[in-house]
């Protein structure tokens, strides 16, 4: 097999195109009949996705294959949350239908939140592409590749309430061979005003843990020392042996209610971390996403307990002010996201990582209330941070209800303020590291030299060291003796 891997990161985050990620099917010869394309955009719940699609494909006779050209079938697994996403996807539509063009028997297709959000404009307005899939129907792509090749509309953006693919396991795409997803669970029951994400993925509903550790043992015996957990919201996991109070269990009023749960097994995330930890204390555990209205301290006690759970938190708070906040409905103040980080300092200590989503001009959001976020961020002090501008996008409720007036020019200026005060929090924290020995878990070359290996710390910093006699896999502690705002460059101890 000839692997080529391709992942295209955004690294300038003043870009409009900041923080996205583009990854490619790499090259997968085992002789079946047919060649899959698939090119993965935003989130990691999108890739792991792409790896059950290439599953799926794989049973109906498809290799995947690195080059379009090459390709039978054409798929781009898609993001919605903002509007430049969408524009990316629509000018690679243009561009697919060019080469489409020249083979006329290739089939392409959309998959994932843009295909549930615009399947009638795509497929039949525009007629870009032959397949339009949402999250919740990859099964089906099979039977929606046979339509297609016989000119039929091949269209299933069906939202489930029950799907979670526990079933099936992933092709890993883009592999390094140490690190892999594990999706938990699917959906988002939030509604945060500024999100589609409940549009396009439907209710929350978490999946059975059994088959959780199940797939985190089979990747460890195959050589894979580090799993992350997935999830819209990992923190609202929830699992009940019980179908009978599973939609009690959901709302979080079983116990409120006086559901009878006399021996019913109920797992919820710090119990399914304590599962998966178990696994080998060889397998590190990271996670994400996890909202600061759900986190419990169950959570953090679990993780404090195992030392391959990583001390590291994606906390997105969006907003330091309390008024934006409410507009936005996340759930939480200002002051009780100051609690929480407090909590995680106290019971993880200073050194675990905590990162963040930032959105910049979000609807009616005053000067003093961005400098809110600043001040939130100085107090934090956050490792790093995925940071945007406020996008509009449509049937959202602040699409609905609430006037987009912040200008663009300002929208951009409070952007930049927040990128280079990040750029200065990250520069401080990694420069608290220099001096320390760190556990490394070497996942491949550094990018700029063979002679260099690079791995990610607990805090999920990367550290770049010497190969020496080291490989991928290794577990290697490393003596930090410089940094920069984004990486700790050290030597082996």
């Amino acid at each position: 097999m000839r692997k080529i891997i391709k992942d295209i990161a955004i690294l300038k985050p003043d870009d409009k195109e900041a923080n996205e990620q583009v990854k490619i099917s790499e090259e997968n010869n085992t002789g079946k009949t047919r060649k899959l394309y698939i090119e993965s955009y935003g989130c990691q719940m999108n890739f792991s996705d792409s790896e059950i699609v290439a599953s799926i494909m794989s049973e109906h006779g498809f290799d995947t294959t690195s080059e379009v050209d090459n390709a039978d079938v054409v798929l781009l697994n898609t993001c919605a949350i903002r509007d430049n996403a969408e524009q990316r996807v629509r000018n690679r539509l243009r561009n697919l239908n060019h080469i489409k063009n020249k083979k006329p028997g290739m089939v392409v297709g959309v998959l994932g939140c843009m295909a549930e959000r615009l399947k009638k404009r795509l497929l039949e307005e525009e007629q870009m592409v032959d397949i339009v899939a949402g999250p919740d129907s990859y099964r089906d792509l099979p039977q929606l590749v046979l339509q297609a090749d016989e000119g039929q509309e091949a269209v299933n953006v069906f939202l489930s309430r029950d799907e979670t693919y526990a079933d099936i396991a992933p092709v890993r795409l883009n592999s390094n061979g140490v690190t892999a997803f594990i999706s938990i669970m699917r959906g988002c029951d939030n509604m945060c005003s500024f999100c589609v994400v409940p549009f396009t993925r439907g209710r929350e509903r978490s999946r059975d843990p059994y088959s959780v550790v199940k797939e985190a043992q089979d990747l460890f015996d195959k050589g894979y020392r580090e799993v992350t957990l997935l999830g819209q919201n990992v923190d609202s996991y929830l699992w009940s042996s019980n179908p009978d109070v599973i939609s009690l269990l959901g709302e979080k009023k079983a116990v409120k209610k006086g559901a009878d749960l006399t021996g019913v097994d109920i797992v919820d995330f710090a119990g399914l971390l304590e599962k998966v930890a178990l696994v080998s204390p060889d397998l590190r555990i990271r996670f994400s996403t996890s909202h600061p209205k759900d986190i419990t301290e169950d959570v953090l006690h679990t993780m404090a307990k195992y030392e391959n759970i990583c001390k590291y938190i994606h906390l997105p708070v969006q907003s330091g002010n309390s008024r934006v906040l409410d507009a936005m409905n996340r759930g939480y103040t200002r002051e009780r996201y100051l609690e929480i980080v407090a909590s995680i300092r106290r019971i993880l200590g200073e050194e675990c990582g905590i990162s963040s989503d930032m959105i910049a001009g979000f609807c009616t959001e005053t000067d003093e209330e961005h400098q809110d976020t600043l001040t939130l961020m100085k107090e934090v002090k956050y490792d790093f941070s995925y940071m945007f501008y406020y996008s509009e996008r449509p049937n959202t409720t602040a699409a609905k209800k609430m006037e987009d007036d912040v200008p663009l020019e300002v929208k951009k200026k409070r952007l930049q303020e927040i990128i280079a005060l990040q750029q200065e929090l990250s520069l401080k924290r990694n420069q608290q590291d220099i001096g320390k020995v760190h556990k490394v878990l070497v996942e491949g070359f550094s990018k700029r030299s063979d002679d260099y290996l690079k791995g990610r710390n607990t805090a999920n910093k990367m550290v770049i060291f010497p190969k020496k006699h080291y490989k991928k896999g290794d577990y290697v502690n490393v003596m930090v003796k410089e940094c920069s705002a984004a990486t700790l460059i050290g030597d082996p101890v």
